[in-house]
């Protein structure tokens, strides 16, 4: 005899919420709003955010600078879960990126300007607004 209160296994989930469930989007809206904006394709094809995913389904996922992720998913839940539980949902097969764009990023790095000067200081701020009025003292 089975219990009653035990969660049957799941066959399908909403996309934006497994995509929140599997720590992919820190919130369910921001999964959505990704979903109605193209940045979500299941299996090729663009999916809204009210698509049921199941096991085996290959999601894409556009970042903000240009990248894209691959995803498949391994498991289905529908609440909260530990960090923890919540990757192992999915096997990320994202393609490492190609060499060239690892010396890119390493350059970047390198050369991007230090922020460990701090706040301008009294004085610093003050050279400032003079400079900035045009006088020279």
């Amino acid at each position: 005899m089975s219990d009653p209160a035990a969660p049957a296994a799941l066959a399908s989930v909403r996309l934006d919420v497994w995509l929140d469930v599997a720590c992919v989007f820190p919130t369910r809206s921001q999964a959505k709003a990704a979903c109605e904006g193209g940045k979500v394709d299941v299996n090729g094809s663009r999916a809204k955010s009210h698509r049921e995913v199941r096991a085996g389904d290959r999601i894409g996922l556009a970042g903000k600078d240009g990248s894209r992720r691959e995803l498949v998913v391994r498991g289905l839940a529908e609440r909260s879960i530990p960090k923890a539980a919540a990757r192992a949902l999915y096997e990320d097969v994202t393609p490492p990126p190609p060499a060239e764009v690892l010396e890119a990023r390493r350059l970047d790095r390198l050369l991007a300007p230090r922020r460990d000067a701090g706040r301008p200081d009294k004085r610093d701020r003050r050279d400032r607004i003079r400079a900035k009025r045009g006088h020279s003292d």
